[in-house]
Order: C-alpha cells, then sequence, then structure tokens
C-alpha cells in the first residue's frame, strides 16, 4: 500500500455484492429500522437504467408468490407491478410422451403463480429505493483486495476503481454475496462443491404470432428441458424468454446458426402451441452447474444468493429462494437487535441457517432432480415420470401440494418477516 492514501471506517453490516440479492438485503435491513450502518461494496458501476430505451433483448427474472410477498413488504410491489406480466398458467410436458400437467392460479386462488420481470425493470425498482435508504451506503465500483477476521469482527481492504484511495472496513458482519465464483468466498477459504451437469443453456427473446395468454410452458425434450416464459409485447410483437439446455456443443452450433435454421430447431422441439414463432433476440450460452457452499456462516461472515447455492435453471428457483434466504436473515438479524445481540454473533447466524436449512435442501433437490429425471431416456423411467405427470393433472391436492412447493410458500419465514416490518414501521410512523 506504499504510496496509496487510505482510510478507515467502521460498519455494522458490510455486503460484498450488489446485484439484486445484495441490495434487497440491504433494503430489507434498513427497513427494519435496527440503526445498523450497512454498506453495499460492488464491483461494477451501479446507476438507474431508467432513461435507456426497452429492449427486445432485455433479460429477465421469474418471481415466484414468495417473491411477490417480499417486494410487497417493501412497499416495491406497485413500481415492479406495471412491467410485469403474470403467470397465470403453467403446462409441463414431456416431448414425445403422454404424461402432462397444468398449473392454474385459478385453482390455487392466487392472481398468478409467478411473474416475469425484466432484469433492467427490478434493477431501476431496486436501486432508487436504494437511494431513498439514509443508512445504506454504496461503494461502487469498488474492488474488495483482502478480507480477513479480526478481534471484532471482519476488515476488508476496498480499493476504489480509478483512484489511489484505500479504505479499510471492519464490519460487525460481512455478507459475502458476489456470486458463484465468488472470490470474497475463495479469500476466505471455503471450499464449493461443484456438480457438472455437461449441459449449457441457451437464453434468447423469441417473437411470437400469437399470444402466449400468460401461460409458461416447461417442457422436457430429448436435448435438455425448454423454458418459455411470458413477456410483455414490444411494440405490439408477443414475446417469450426462452430457456432452452441441451449439450454444450450443440449450444455452440445453435448460437452460430443463422435466425430461420435456429427458429425452425426450437419449433421442431418446442411445437406449435405457442403458434409459429416470428423472430429471435440476441443468444446467449451458460455452462450449467449445480455450485454450493461448503458453509454459509462463521463467526461474523454469512454467505447468500449464487454464493451460497447456484442452482439449475430448469425450475426458476435461484433468485427466489436467495430472496426467501435473505428475508430470514433479516428477520433473524432484527431479531437478534431486540434482543441487544450484535449481527455478527455465530449463535445469530446458526439460527438463520436452521430456519433455512429445509426451504434450501427442497428446493435444491427439486431443480437438481428434474433435469436428471428427464434426462433419462430408457423406457422405465419415461413411464415412470410420465406417470408421475398424470397424477398430477389428475389429483387436486398432489398437484396443489406441487404448486406450493415450486411458489416457496411451504417451507419460508417471511409471514414472521411481514409482523416484524408491520410493527417497526408502525412503531416508527406512531413517533
Amino acid at each position: 500500500m506504499t504510496g496509496r492514501a487510505a482510510s478507515e471506517s467502521a460498519v455494522d453490516i458490510a455486503i460484498v455484492g450488489g446485484g439484486m440479492v445484495g441490495v434487497s438485503l440491504a433494503l430489507l435491513l434498513s427497513h427494519l429500522k435496527a440503526g445498523w450502518r450497512i454498506r453495499i461494496i460492488e464491483s461494477f458501476p451501479l446507476h438507474s437504467n431508467a432513461t435507456l430505451p426497452p429492449s427486445f433483448d432485455g433479460r429477465s427474472t421469474a418471481l415466484s408468490h414468495s417473491s411477490r410477498e417480499i417486494f410487497e413488504l417493501l412497499g416495491l410491489w406497485q413500481s415492479l407491478h406495471a412491467g410485469l406480466t403474470e403467470i397465470r398458467q403453467v403446462h409441463v410436458s414431456d416431448r414425445g410422451h403422454f404424461g402432462r400437467t397444468r398449473l392454474t392460479a385459478t385453482e390455487q386462488n392466487l392472481p398468478a403463480l409467478g411473474y416475469v420481470v425484466e432484469n433492467r425493470q427490478l434493477g431501476d425498482v431496486l436501486m432508487a429505493a436504494l437511494q431513498r435508504a439514509p443508512d445504506v451506503e454504496l461503494t461502487a465500483p469498488a474492488q474488495v483486495a483482502a478480507v480477513s477476521p479480526s478481534s471484532g469482527g471482519m476488515q476488508l481492504q476496498v480499493s476504489s476503481d480509478g483512484t489511489d484511495a484505500v479504505e479499510m472496513i471492519s464490519a460487525d458482519l460481512l455478507v459475502v454475496a458476489d456470486g458463484a465464483q465468488s472470490q470474497t468466498r475463495q479469500r476466505l477459504a471455503i471450499d464449493s462443491r461443484c456438480k457438472d451437469y455437461g449441459q449449457a443453456a441457451v437464453v434468447a427473446n423469441i417473437g411470437l404470432q400469437l399470444d402466449h395468454g400468460g401461460i409458461a410452458y416447461e417442457r422436457f425434450t430429448d436435448l435438455g428441458p425448454m423454458a418459455m416464459l411470458p413477456l410483455q409485447p414490444m411494440a405490439g410483437e408477443h414475446r417469450c424468454a426462452m430457456v432452452w439446455t441441451m449439450p454444450p456443443e450443440q449450444a455452440a452450433e445453435l448460437l452460430a446458426a443463422d435466425e430461420v435454421e435456429f427458429l425452425a430447431r426450437l419449433q421442431q422441439r418446442f411445437g406449435y402451441r405457442l403458434g409459429p414463432f416470428v423472430r429471435v433476440g440476441s443468444r446467449q450460452v451458460y455452462p450449467l452447474s449445480l455450485i454450493t457452499s461448503e458453509e454459509q456462516v462463521r463467526r461474523h461472515l454469512v454467505v447468500v444468493g449464487n454464493a451460497a447455492h447456484s442452482l439449475h435453471p430448469v425450475a426458476g428457483q435461484g433468485f427466489n429462494l436467495a430472496l426467501r434466504d435473505v428475508a430470514v436473515l433479516a428477520e433473524t438479524l432484527g431479531e437478534a437487535a431486540e434482543n441487544h445481540q450484535t449481527p455478527g454473533e455465530l449463535s445469530v447466524l446458526q439460527q438463520y441457517l436452521q430456519r433455512q436449512q429445509l426451504d434450501q435442501q427442497q428446493t435444491i433437490l427439486l431443480s437438481d432432480l428434474l433435469p436428471r429425471v428427464f434426462g433419462m431416456h430408457s423406457i422405465p423411467m419415461a413411464l415412470l415420470r410420465n406417470t408421475g405427470l398424470l397424477a398430477l393433472d389428475t389429483v387436486p391436492l398432489l398437484r396443489h401440494q406441487f404448486t406450493r412447493l415450486g411458489m416457496g410458500m411451504e417451507t419460508r419465514g417471511t409471514p414472521m418477516l411481514g409482523a416484524m416490518l408491520g410493527n417497526t414501521l408502525g412503531n416508527t410512523s406512531g413517533g
């Protein structure tokens, strides 16, 4: 650090990673009004993109009903709702076999089974809310050059991009939220397990001739599972967000194919439930693996988001599980504050993990099991899984439980958080 300016500061909670999970956690912590000093450290510039024109190719995220409840608690749902597409029905099928099932919002007495939001819009809403949070400070773009335990917490060495300034930040609690390949996790010598699925996901937006009608399709094909999620129309054109998994070599072929060939192969695998496909936007390919952190909590440390568990996209559960995690983490820290405990106490963080363990285990199992079961092509396995789909389609109670699991409504702890936030905000507004 010779020749570089250095400063020191102390915060209660430092969050490394300013993505959707890290910012959502900061907003949940801020709403608890516990008097914490919160700092987000992010390597990329963070700003509102509201002035940028909308794009046909915007990436999207599927939000579950439990995620809606969390954003409602934060007072953000109204801002999000105008740009959302409701999933009113989910159609699951196994290409070339008899098994299929339909899950409907009406049967579950819900306004929707889920919602599809473009990441640009979700990011804009979160950043606008962050700018209104007086107890959250954002440092971006900046790099965490070093991190180590200290006598009373965690010590971070942070370098701001484009300057010689180095800041030493001490935090009672360090939250690691910087993605599946987390450098912070690696610096702390926390191992991770990686299960390579031997597949890649081709992601693109597809122009449709017909209105999707609010139906999301999960179609299992001989190459791999395919999801088609409904999007809002743009310039009068109907759209879906496609995620199609397949062997990496075939993904590379589709990435290089011209539009006519790509749409023909997509049509062949998916069929005509959405009518003829008329356009494909820019295509991206991502290798698929299940990455889980060997540790999620230590004294003064918690790992969340993709740094804790990065899932197969087949069930669309990655962000929703991470959001439930940080909601329960905020709830647990809030209860600890009422009991005059500090955020970094090991017993507090272990309590959080115990509360979320079942939710994590069930969601990871579901996301891992589906592509494996539908990737087996033997006749007995095909018969077994199609019998299962038929059972889902004909037994309402089984369908109800499966739907609630997919929406994150079976094991989450957010109702308690809602009561806590309501009480906190009520006490504050009452003077």
